[in-house]
């Protein structure tokens, strides 16, 4: 039996909410089970300096936790002087997921920046993030066609991020932190809805895992994606997207 009482192939609950941010021209406060995180899309009339001239536009990511996300505090970052290595790998991993579902070169040299920010985490704060991500990039190409900025929305096809692992030997999806943290393998999937693999993040504790495993775990991310991307066209649509 899982902690939290699920079957093995059930997500948590999961809530997508747009609109969520006043400012930002996309937004999306993202909820897998008690792992919340706020996306926001912010469009820039500029593009990195080795992208200028080139006529491309460019996807880029942030990602940082709130102090008490986490049980216990966790100093901000930009007190201790910098970002750590785990912030820098996930909000790369976000901006790789966004960027293979965008066609760059349809929007002129304009950066979307998108910011996700955790307010509460109980493991998949990654997958949580690309998941929501992708609603607020949508919303923030929307409104730029609503001004007459660009003539279609570039993006190609949804993209969503899901976790699967081996918990007391048995294949799980949507792993929280009570799995998270004592699973013999624990897998991060970005998947498209069509069923293209975007990136993969594998990991055994104590034991190697096996292919068979591996393709287990795999199955139950693209159930996963499957419907989390349903959610995610729910959500758009409630906002004509």
């Amino acid at each position: 039996m899982r902690p939290s009482g699920r079957t093995p192939n059930t997500l948590r609950a999961i809530s997508l909410e747009t609109g969520v941010s006043k400012h930002a021209e996309g937004s999306c406060l993202v909820k897998f089970g008690d792992t919340h995180v706020l996306c926001t899309a912010s469009v820039e009339e500029q593009v990195p300096p080795w992208l200028k001239g080139g006529g491309k536009g460019w996807v880029t990511a942030e990602y940082g936790m709130l102090p008490r996300a986490t049980n216990t505090r966790t100093p901000r970052e930009a007190a201790k002087g910098g970002q750590s290595g785990r912030t820098q790998e996930i909000q790369r991993l976000i901006g790789r997921a966004l960027r293979a579902v965008t066609d760059l070169r349809t929007f002129g040299e304009i950066q979307i920046r998108l910011d996700c920010d955790v307010i509460q985490a109980d493991g998949g704060t990654r997958t949580a993030s690309v998941t929501g991500a992708y609603v607020a990039l949508h919303q923030a190409f929307g409104m730029m066609k609503k001004l007459g900025a660009i003539h279609r929305i570039p993006l190609r096809e949804p993209v969503a991020a899901v976790s699967a692992g081996l918990f007391n030997g048995t294949p799980v999806l949507d792993l929280d932190y009570a799995e998270d943290s004592t699973a013999q393998a624990d897998a991060n999937f970005v998947l498209t809805a069509s069923g293209g693999i975007v990136e993969v993040q594998g990991t055994a504790e104590e034991h190697p895992f096996t292919e068979a495993e591996f393709q287990a775990l795999l199955e139950l991310a693209k159930k996963g994606i499957g419907e989390l991307v349903v959610l995610q066209r729910a959500a758009l649509a409630k906002i004509g997207l």
